[in-house]
Order: structure tokens, then sequence, then C-alpha cells
């Protein structure tokens, strides 16, 4: 190809990736020799986009790290970054707060502790709330569907009343549907339970498959009491590894607080990764997706991201209908 065709080529090409990132909420860094190399197959492409999470072995975030450091591999092939950046974009947060009986006593610092969370966060942040015992309900007034006042936030909240069983798997799935409805292109949930479940009609496999078929990062807070038969840390460690977020299990519960703080820095200091498959298949298979670190510090460093996505297009993703109904 002639320099200048290969020039026109190469604008075409960055221009159309910022429209679909746009389009997505995502400001990007283009690295601008890739997207030449491979205009033609990427103009047509889906961009995949990972949010990965780099931390030392004390589990300080690590920042301002390279594009040369990250290396991206979908069922084992290696993949070409065309977008990265690191910088404090607006997320969408959804609590997903366990208001069964055995939350009763908790329920004081939880408030306290979301609404500290709350403050941290970003002002240009949305955020929800997803209630659930028994049965599920969204948390904010009829209306107003996302928040970014503080206050409005522990206004709802302090309407939690304890009492009855754990639709957790219902609550999730409910939560996952409203997101969606957010134009933010980050999403996260955090979940505050002990992870047990005895009241859902959902499975546990079900709410896997669609958190896979999302690109939202769970993280989860395990509040468990000695008597809770129910609880169930696994459960909240699976959310948190397949969705690229982390699970905490406080030993007190006004520990709670420490741990919301540690869910926002990790959510303020993640790397945005995009690459286009070289796989372009949309035949709505499962890809393993992997992210390694070169350099010279990075075996002092781990690597959190979802471990993999459903190849469907966009429009095949959960939608309203495919929400738990609210009870």
């Amino acid at each position: 190809m002639r320099p200048v065709a290969l020039l026109l080529a190469g604008l075409f090409c960055i221009a159309s990736l910022r429209r679909m990132a746009l389009a997505a909420g995502i400001s990007l860094t283009i690295c601008a020799p890739i997207l030449y190399a491979q205009a033609d197959f990427q103009v047509e492409s889906n961009l995949v986009v990972l949010h990965a999470t780099v931390a030392d072995h004390q589990g300080r975030v690590v920042r301002d790290l390279p594009v040369t450091t990250f290396h991206v591999y979908e069922d084992g092939a290696p993949q070409n970054i065309v977008l990265f950046q690191q910088e404090d974009t607006p997320v969408t947060v959804g609590l997903v707060v366990d208001n069964s009986g055995s939350m009763r006593r908790k329920v004081p610092e939880v408030v306290a502790a979301a609404t500290a969370f709350a403050r941290s966060s970003n002002p240009e942040d949305q955020m929800f709330i997803v209630n659930f015992n028994e049965r599920v309900w969204l948390g904010l007034p009829p209306g107003e569907a996302f928040v970014s006042d503080p206050d409005k936030l522990k206004a709802a909240l302090l309407q939690i009343r304890s009492s009855g069983e754990t639709a957790l798997y219902d609550a999730i799935a409910s939560a996952l549907g409203h997101v969606r409805e957010s134009p933010l292109s980050k999403r996260v949930l955090i979940v505050l339970s002990d992870g047990g479940d005895n009241a859902s009609t959902r499975r546990f496999p079900e709410i896997l498959s669609l958190l896979q078929q999302s690109n939202v990062i769970v993280y989860t807070v395990g509040l468990f009491d000695e008597y809770d038969k129910d609880r169930n840390p696994a459960v909240l460690k699976q959310l948190a590894k397949v969705s690229g977020g982390q699970a905490f299990f406080p030993k007190e519960v006004p520990d709670v607080t420490n741990v919301l703080q540690a869910v926002s820095r990790d959510i303020r200091n993640q790397y945005t990764i995009g690459y286009v498959p070289t796989n372009g298949k949309q035949d709505g298979t499962y890809r393993d997706v992997r992210v390694d670190l070169t350099g010279a510090h990075a075996n002092l460093w781990t690597v959190r991201t979802r471990t993999g996505y459903f190849a469907a297009p966009q429009d095949s993703a959960p939608t309203g209908s495919q929400k738990a109904k609210e009870r």
C-alpha cells in the first residue's frame, strides 16, 4: 500500500474505533501502528474491552505501567492491544445488599461503609441499590434509576429492614439487568452477603453464565456469623474471580468500611485494555482470556481481569426479559 493510502486507511480506522469507543463511553489512547497494520480487519470487527488491576504482593495497586508490560491471550492465542488507558473514568456501581434476618445487626456498619464509599467515588459515578431477602427490589426511590449524591444513597440504605430468607442469585440477576440501563461503559457490582441462598428461583450456574455474558466486575464482601449455617464463601469467591473482581472476608463487621475503601482504590486505578480478536467469528462460544505481565518487576505483581467472554453479538446479551423479576 502506498504511504498516502496507508495513512488514510489508518486515520479512517482510528476514527472508526473512536466512534465505537465514544458510543460505549470510553476515552481511549490509540496505539496507531497496530491500527495501521490491520486497518481493514479492525473496522469490521468487535472490540473486546478488559478492565485490569495490577497489584503487588501486599495488595497495593501498581500504577503507570506502559502498554508494553501487558500481553493478552485469547484461547491461548496472542492478541494485539489497540486500546490502552489508565485514568479515573466514571463508573456505574450497584450495591447488592443482603436484607435477610441474619444481616440485622450488621446493617448500621453496612450503611456507614457504603456511604463512605460513595463519598470517595468519582462525582460522575452512577450508583444504585438492589435489596434482597426472599424477594428482590430496587432500593432507590421510584423514578430514580441511579444517583450520584452520597446523601441520597445513604437515605435509601437507611430504609433497610432485615428479615426473611436469602435470594442472592435472583438479586444478582436483577442487578445485572439494571446496570445495563446505565450509559456508562464501566460497570461494577458490590455484593454484601454471607453467600448463602435459600430462596432464589435462579441457580448458581445460570448466574455465572449471565455474568460471563456481561462486562461487569463483581466485588464480594462476605459478612459471616459463627452460627450462620447458610454461609457460602466459595460462591462469593467464584463470582469475583470470573469477573476480574475480588472477594473480601472481613473478620469484624466494622472492617467493611476499610474493605469498601480498598474496592474504591481498585476501581479508580484500573487499566482499560482493548483488542480485536484474531478469531473474528461471532459464534456464541466462550473464549478464555488471559493477561500476562512482563518487565523487571513483573514477577512481583499479579493482574486481575475477567477470565473470558461469550463471542456473541452485542444485542444477544442479557435483556430485560432475562432479568430476575422483582417479586
